[in-house]
């Protein structure tokens, strides 16, 4: 239910703050004075696009704010869902800067817009003279016989294992296009993947390999620069190692006499010994290096081919090469067993189809069983709303399974007697859709939890005791939903529990428009002029006061 609704600095509205009644709520005004523009307003706590024109001081931001009591609505799965805490009165606001930017809040907590709009959807539905309109669409008239049947349970269902069934099939179709395209490449990547493994390559080959041929391509140099570093170390008459070893010989000695002298003997014992491993290696290294002119010829050669591979394969390193090569075995592999992996993928899309199609039945059936009910009392309806004589048939026709099911449903009406039935865009008038579709709401309002329902002039084309038959229904309405409408209609008007007056006012800036709740003399005054026409008529005062008092 809609507590308090408070807008600013939208469009012609400078500041409006609303308490509509629990049940039953009028809004009348001159035309342009501004009512379909609170609409729109309420329009963005559903998630409406925005444009920057809709600010009426451009310098400042347009806040939109409402409060809902939703204690009596089990809405406690749709805020856990969305991470949003729950309140018994819930708080929404939109706000838009001036410079065109949008954001939205619930609770104060930040949301995006399809968040926004997934929640005020279960607190709000307005239905504008463009519903009218949307009654043509099949989609409409389809979700109709879904409310009636109370089917939506069984339709999130469906939709999602049509979703799975969608997946899989999409799933196979491109395991049959990859199968088609890996068949012509099949050849070329097992020629790929036979120079690979022909090529027998190890991770760490090349640096090795480098690191080899750099020795071999340098090996008298190198052998030289080891033979002189080795007559240096300890062949030549003053040899690092004799001279060392004398060095070392003079400080023993000296030990005795300060320990300074003798921890520079223990350093020199440990030089010592080192330079005599570095010796020993030196003089293996020398053993080791010879020039070998076939050896150097093979890793050239082994070099050349690991680098021929790489310029193929645009990649820098044999590590990369292998991953390309497992990539491959993966490709060859994978086409070898296509079969078998189709027969899976086909399998399971079938069995997915299967139960989608099934619950598709349901759906159908469950759609097919409430048709007759669903006519009977929309005729019976109409038949109240002056219209006797209209012929309304629902047509569920058999599809090829899609997003809604297995069903086509059409809504067919006749609005006069001998006239056959045909799609309703094609026949209906704008009274005759007003009346059809407050005859759909009604029904529809006992199948719902909507706390809040609003009508945009939905009396459109209406009439006299139609019109108060109108009005009644809205009363009954008002039981278990609160009813917010705005009226040209004297009949309605006068049967709300508060009545609101929107009026144009000039200021010496703009001209903007403003609302108030009617004292009861002055909805007297205005009931009377909508009967009228005129102000202060005798007679149309006392028409509004027995309208006011019988209501």
């Amino acid at each position: 239910m809609l507590l308090s609704l408070h807008i600013r600095n939208y469009a012609l509205i400078e500041k409006l703050d609303l308490e509509p009644h629990r049940a039953f709520n009028v809004i009348t005004g001159e035309t342009g004075a501004g009512k379909s523009i609170m609409l729109g307003a309420l329009g963005l706590l559903l998630g409406g696009r925005v444009d920057k024109k809709v600010l009426l001081n451009e310098n400042e931001k347009c806040v939109v704010e409402a409060h809902f009591d939703i204690s009596a609505y089990n809405l406690q799965n749709i805020f856990a869902e969305n991470d949003l805490d729950y309140e018994a009165t819930t708080s929404v606001r939109r706000e838009i800067s001036s410079a065109g930017k949008s954001r939205a809040f619930i609770n104060d907590t930040p949301v995006n817009l399809e968040t926004l709009s997934q929640i005020t959807s279960q607190l709000i539905d307005i239905h504008s003279q463009h519903d009218n309109l949307l009654l043509s669409a099949e989609s409409y008239q389809r979700n109709i016989v879904d409310v009636f049947a109370e089917n939506l349970p069984l339709f999130l269902e469906y939709q999602t294992l049509f979703q799975e069934y969608l997946q899989k099939n999409k799933f196979y179709k491109n395991l049959l296009a990859e199968k088609n395209q890996s068949q012509q490449e099949l050849d070329y990547h097992k020629f790929l993947l036979d120079e690979l493994q022909k090529a027998s390559l190890q991770e760490d080959e090349q640096d090795e390999l480098e690191t080899e041929f750099g020795i071999l391509e340098n090996a008298e140099e190198i052998k030289s620069k080891l033979a002189e570093s080795l007559y240096k170390l300890q062949e030549s008459e003053n040899s690092v190692l004799s001279s060392l070893k004398s060095i070392y010989r003079d400080f023993e000695k000296m030990s005795e006499f300060s320990a300074v002298y003798e921890e520079l003997a223990e350093r020199l014992e440990n030089t010592l010994t080192e330079l005599k491993d570095i010796a020993r290696e030196v003089e293996k290294l020398f053993e080791r290096t010879e020039y070998n002119p076939e050896r150097l010829a093979w890793v050239q050669k082994r070099l050349d081919e690991i680098e021929r591979l790489q310029k193929k394969h645009r990649v820098k390193s044999v590590r990369e090469l292998l991953q390309i090569q497992q990539d491959l075995e993966t490709k060859v592999q994978r086409v070898l067993n296509f079969d078998e992996i189709l027969e899976k993928a086909e399998k399971e899309m079938q069995i997915a189809l299967q139960k989608a199609t099934e619950k598709a039945q349901l759906l159908s059936e469950k759609r097919k069983s409430v048709v007759a009910t669903l006519e009977n009392e929309l005729q019976k309806l109409l038949s109240e709303l002056g219209m006797p004589n209209a012929r309304l048939q629902i047509q569920i026709s058999s599809t090829e399974l899609h997003s809604a099911g297995l069903d086509k449903v059409v809504f067919l009406f006749s609005a006069n007697k001998g006239i056959v039935p045909q799609e309703i865009k094609n026949v209906a008038s704008g009274g005759e859709f007003s009346r059809l579709m407050l005859a759909i709401k009604y029904i529809l309002a006992g199948k719902t939890a909507m706390p809040t329902l609003i009508f945009d002039e939905i009396d459109t084309g209406i009439s006299g005791e139609i019109a108060l038959k109108m009005a009644l229904m809205m009363k009954e309405m008002a039981k278990n939903h609160q009813i917010i409408t705005i009226t040209h209609l004297h009949q309605i008007a006068a049967k709300a529990e508060k009545h609101y007056f929107v009026f144009k006012e000039d200021t010496e800036a703009r001209t903007i428009s403003r609302i108030k709740e009617l004292s009861y003399e002055e909805r007297l005054q205005e009931i009377a002029q909508m009967i009228s026409g005129i102000k202060n008529s005798t007679s149309a005062l006392q028409s509004a006061k027995e309208l006011l008092e019988s209501k």
